[in-house]
C-alpha cells in the first residue's frame, strides 16, 4: 500500500511537472485581402511530437505544446504554405502573430476546386494548359486570360466580347467561332474547366458564371486531345470560395436588354471544411438586327467539400436554356461587274421570318477530386456529363441571288431555304492522373502520367428537313436549269420570268420579315444519322527546374473511333492514332523577365465534333468525315514574359509559326464535293499587357501582327493569297482610372479602343471588309458608406459601321451600332 501511494504521488508530481511545461501557442491566420482564413491547417513538429490544430471563424489557432524548438507550418487549400522554425521558451503563452498565406500556384488543386482569391485583371498562373499549377512565366507557352474582374469593367456579358481583349483574337461572326493566330476554330462547343463540351452557340451565352477566360495559344492536343490549331479558349467556371461573399446585379440598355445576375458563396459550417457557391442569371435581349434576340436563363450551384488539407472534392452543375433566333447574318445584293457592295443592304437586314425560332437547353455536371497522397505524390480526377439539345426553324439564304428563266441573276432576289431541325448529344469527358514532386534548394521536378477520354454521341430521332430550290410541273423541287426551263412552273416579277421557288424569294431592296406560311412547301425530310465520336489518350508529361533553366516536355498517344449511322445496320467505322509530342524550354533572364521556346504538334481527326466551316455540316450528316485524312499542324513559338511592378503588372510577347494540313472544306466550284486543302501558314507577332499601372489605373492592352498564307490548295489562284478571316494587324486597349481624392474619389472612368485590319471572308467570294476602330467609354459610381457600383458603359462611341467577319457574301457579321448599357452590382 505504501508503495502505490509512492507511485501514486510520483505520477501526479510528473503529470504536474508535465502540465506545469505546456505552453499555449497563438496566432492568426489571413490571406493578401488581410480576411481570416477558417480551417486552416497548422502543424508544430520536431523530433518528439507533433501537434495540430484548425483555425477558427476568426483565422485564429490555439495549440498547447512544451516548450522547445518546433519547425511550424500553414497550410491551407489553394494558398501556399508557410513554413518556420519557432523557439517556445518556458511560459504560459507564445504568440507567433499574424501570419499572411499568398495565393497558390503549386498546389494541390490541379483542377480548381477553391476560387481565385484575386480581385485584379491580372492571373499569374494556368492549371489547364499543363493540368498542374505552374506560373506562366514557368510555362513556354503563350496563355492569354481574361478574368471576371475585366469582364465586368467591360460589361462583356458574352464569350466573345470578353475574349476580344487577348491578343490575335478575332471574332468572326455572330457565334462563338473565332480566329485565333490566324487559324478559323475548327470545333464546335466550348472547352469549360479543361473538358470539351459540345453544343452550338449560336445564342451565346452570358459570362456571369465565368472567373476567367484562359486564351491558350497555338495547339493544345497534348492537353486537351484534339482541339484548334490556332488556339483554346477555356472557361474557367466560378468555385466556392472560403470566405463569405454576395452580390447581386441589374443591367438595362439598348435594344431592350434587361439582365439580372446573382452570385452567392461561403462556407456551409463553422469549420470551412465544406463551402458552396451558387450562380445564377436571367437575360432578356433583342438586336439592332431585325427580329434577333437571346434570352437566356443560367443557373450554376456548386459544393466544395474539404475534409482536410490532403483532400477536394467539388462538384458542380451548369443549365443553360436559351430562346431566340438564329442570325445568320446580313446579306448583300448580286455581284455587279463582279463586285460587291457592303451597303447595298442595311446592316440590320435580316432574311428570316417572324415565326423563326432557335433554341438550346444544355445541362452539365462537373465532378473534381483531388488527394494528396503523401507529400510527394498526389492524384487527381474528373469526371464531366453533358448533355445539350437544339430545337430549329428558320428561313436562310440558299445560294445566291435568285434567277430568271433564262438562268439569269435577279441581284436584289435572296434565294431562300426553310430548315427545321432537332438533335441531342450526350458527352462523357473523364481524367485521371498522378502527379510525383521532388522539390529541394537547387532542384525541381515535376513528373505527371495520365489518362482521359472523352464520348460524344449524337442520339437516334435528329432531323433535319427543309425546303428549298425550285418547283418543276410534277411535284418536286430541284435546282433550276435554264435548259429543262419547261419543266418548271413560273411566276413574273416585275414583267421578268422567273422559275417558282420553293420557298419563296425574300426581296433585299424591299425587306419584309413576316411570319411566313411553310405548310405549302415541298418539304424533304432527313433523318440526322446518330454518331459516336471516341476518344482515348494516355501521356506523360514532365516539368523540371534546375536554378534558372527549367524545362516542360510531354508525350502523348491518342486513339480515336468514329462511328457514323450509329446502331444502325449501316455503321460505319473510321479510326485514327497518333503521338503527339511537346517541348518547351524556359530560363529566368532577370528576376522580372523569362524567355522560352516550345515546339508543339497537333492532332484533329475529321470527325462529328468539328464542323470546320459552316457549309460543311450538311455533309457530316451525309457521311463520316472521318475518312478524310486528319487535320495535322505544328507550332514553333519563342517568347518572353514579364512581372513588373511588384506582379502588379504582367507582360507576355511572342514570335510563333503555325502550319496546318488537310483542312476540309465546301470545293467552291462544285458544293457538292468537299475538298482538302494541303497546306496554309501562319506566322506573327504577339504582344500583351495587364495590371495596375498606377494604385488606381489599370489596364489591359494587347496587339498582334498576323501573316497568314494559303500554301498548298488544289485551285492554283489562292496559292500565296491570305487565309480568310485574319486581320494582318489588331489592337485593344482598355483602362479604368479610380479617382482617390477631392470631390470625384467616388468616380471612376474607362476607356478602350479596339482596332482590327481589312479581313478576307472565310471562304467562298472572298470579299475584303474594311479595317476599322471603335471606341468605348465607361463612368463608375461608388456611393460612401454602401459597397455598390452604378456603372454605365457606351459602346462604339463614334457610331462606326464595321464588320467582325464574314462567311461569303450571303452571311456578313456587322458590328453593333452605338449602344449603352447602365449596371447596378451590390454586394454584401
Amino acid at each position: 500500500m505504501k508503495l502505490f501511494k509512492s507511485l501514486s504521488i510520483l505520477l501526479l508530481v510528473l503529470c504536474s511537472c508535465a502540465t506545469f511545461a505546456q505552453v499555449q501557442v497563438t496566432g492568426t491566420i489571413i490571406d493578401t485581402g488581410n480576411t481570416p482564413i477558417i480551417g486552416a491547417t497548422i502543424l508544430l513538429k520536431n523530433a518528439e511530437n507533433t501537434f495540430g490544430k484548425l483555425t477558427d471563424k476568426s483565422g485564429k489557432f490555439e495549440i498547447d505544446a512544451p516548450s522547445g524548438n518546433y519547425d511550424i507550418e500553414v497550410r491551407y487549400l489553394g494558398l501556399q504554405s508557410y513554413k518556420n522554425t519557432i523557439e517556445i521558451s518556458d511560459g504560459s503563452t507564445f504568440d507567433v502573430g499574424t501570419i499572411q498565406l499568398e495565393e497558390g500556384t503549386e498546389q494541390l488543386q490541379s483542377v480548381e476546386v477553391v476560387g481565385r482569391a484575386r480581385t485584379d485583371y491580372n492571373s499569374d498562373y494556368s492549371f489547364s494548359s499543363t493540368k498542374v499549377a505552374i506560373k506562366n512565366r514557368e510555362l513556354p507557352q503563350a496563355v492569354s486570360t481574361i478574368t471576371k474582374e475585366l469582364i465586368n469593367d467591360r460589361q462583356a456579358f458574352q464569350i466573345a466580347d470578353a475574349i476580344k481583349n487577348s491578343s490575335s483574337v478575332t471574332h468572326t461572326g455572330f457565334y462563338n467561332h473565332f480566329n485565333i493566330r490566324g487559324i478559323i476554330q475548327a470545333e464546335d462547343g466550348q472547352l469549360i474547366n479543361g473538358m470539351r463540351t459540345r453544343q452550338y452557340y449560336f445564342l451565346q451565352p452570358i459570362t456571369s458564371h465565368i472567373e476567367r477566360a484562359e486564351v491558350i495559344k497555338g495547339p493544345s492536343s497534348v492537353t486537351f486531345s484534339s482541339v484548334d490549331p490556332g488556339g483554346s479558349v477555356n472557361l474557367v467556371t466560378k468555385k466556392p470560395l472560403k470566405e463569405k461573399r454576395n452580390e447581386v446585379s441589374a443591367t438595362v440598355g439598348s435594344f431592350g436588354t434587361l439582365r439580372a445576375t446573382a452570385d452567392f458563396t461561403g462556407p456551409l459550417n463553422d469549420s470551412g471544411t465544406l463551402l458552396y457557391r451558387f450562380n445564377t442569371a436571367v437575360q432578356e435581349a433583342r438586336s439592332f438586327r431585325d427580329l434577333v434576340q437571346n434570352n437566356q436563363f443560367l443557373i450554376t450551384p456548386s459544393i466544395t467539400f474539404l475534409p482536410n488539407s490532403t483532400t477536394a472534392l467539388n462538384v458542380e452543375m451548369i443549365y443553360s436554356s436559351g430562346v431566340g433566333n438564329l442570325d445568320r447574318g446580313q446579306p448583300l445584293f448580286g455581284p455587279i461587274n463582279g463586285q460587291f457592295d457592303l451597303k447595298s443592304t442595311d446592316i440590320s437586314t435580316n432574311v428570316g421570318a417572324a415565326n423563326d425560332f432557335y433554341s438550346s437547353k444544355e445541362f452539365m455536371v462537373i465532378s473534381n477530386f483531388s488527394k494528396e497522397i503523401t507529400d510527394h505524390i498526389g492524384f487527381n480526377a474528373s469526371y464531366m456529363k453533358q448533355t445539350w439539345e437544339e430545337d430549329l426553324a428558320e428561313h436562310r439564304v440558299a445560294g445566291s441571288a435568285a434567277v430568271d428563266i433564262d438562268g439569269n441573276a435577279i441581284p436584289t432576289l435572296a434565294e431562300l431555304r426553310y430548315v427545321e431541325r432537332q438533335q441531342f448529344w450526350i458527352t462523357d469527358n473523364y481524367t485521371a492522373y498522378i502527379n510525383f514532386d521532388i522539390e529541394n534548394d537547387s532542384f525541381t521536378n515535376k513528373l505527371l502520367v495520365g489518362y482521359d477520354g472523352s464520348r460524344w454521341e449524337r442520339t437516334i430521332g435528329g432531323a433535319s428537313n427543309g425546303a428549298r430550290r425550285y418547283r418543276r410541273l410534277n411535284g418536286t423541287a430541284t435546282s433550276f436549269d435554264p435548259a429543262e426551263a419547261a419543266q418548271f412552273e413560273t411566276i413574273d416579277i416585275n414583267g421578268v420570268t422567273a422559275p417558282r421557288p420553293n420557298v419563296d424569294h425574300f426581296n433585299l431592296a424591299d425587306p419584309n420579315n413576316t411570319a411566313r406560311e411553310t405548310s405549302g412547301y415541298i418539304t424533304s425530310e432527313f433523318a440526322i444519322p446518330a454518331n459516336l465520336t471516341t476518344s482515348s489518350g494516355i501521356y506523360i508529361q514532365n516539368q523540371f527546374k534546375i536554378g534558372k533553366f527549367s524545362a516542360l516536355l510531354n508525350l502523348r498517344y491518342d486513339w480515336y473511333e468514329d462511328i457514323f449511322d450509329y446502331k444502325s445496320n449501316n455503321e460505319e467505322s473510321n479510326k485514327n492514332e497518333a503521338f503527339i509530342p511537346r517541348i518547351g524550354l524556359t530560363y529566368e533572364a532577370t528576376e522580372n523577365i523569362s524567355v522560352y521556346g516550345s515546339y508543339v504538334e497537333g492532332f484533329q481527326p475529321q470527325s462529328n465534333t468539328v464542323t470546320l466551316s459552316p457549309a460543311t455540316e450538311d455533309f457530316f450528316w451525309a457521311g463520316s468525315p472521318a475518312s478524310f485524312d486528319p487535320l495535322e499542324s505544328d507550332n514553333i513559338e519563342f517568347g518572353a514574359k514579364g512581372e513588373f511592378l511588384g506582379g502588379k503588372v504582367i507582360v507576355n510577347a511572342a514570335v510563333y509559326q503555325i502550319t496546318q494540313k488537310n483542312l476540309l472544306q465546301q470545293d467552291p466550284n462544285d458544293e457538292s464535293v468537299l475538298t482538302e486543302r494541303g497546306e496554309q501558314r501562319s506566322r506573327g507577332f504577339e504582344w500583351d499587357l495587364t495590371g495596375y499601372v498606377l494604385p488606381n489605373f489599370q489596364v489591359s492592352a494587347s496587339y498582334a501582327f498576323i501573316d497568314a498564307e494559303i500554301i498548298e490548295d488544289d485551285d492554283p489562284a489562292l496559292i500565296g493569297e491570305r487565309i480568310g478571316g485574319a486581320p494582318e494587324h489588331s489592337a485593344n486597349f482598355w483602362g479604368r482610372y479610380d479617382f482617390t481624392h477631392g470631390a470625384l474619389k467616388n468616380i471612376g472612368v474607362g476607356f478602350g479602343t479596339e482596332y482590327r485590319g481589312d479581313r478576307l471572308s472565310w471562304y467562298g467570294d472572298r470579299i475584303e471588309l474594311p479595317s476599322y476602330t471603335i471606341f468605348d467609354a465607361a463612368v463608375y459610381y461608388r456611393p460612401s458608406g454602401i459597397d455598390m457600383q452604378i456603372a454605365l458603359k457606351l459602346n462604339n462611341l463614334l457610331d462606326e459601321t464595321y464588320w467582325n467577319g464574314a462567311l461569303n457574301a450571303t452571311r456578313l457579321f456587322p458590328g453593333a451600332p452605338r449602344n449603352v448599357l447602365l449596371t447596378t452590382t451590390y454586394k454584401f
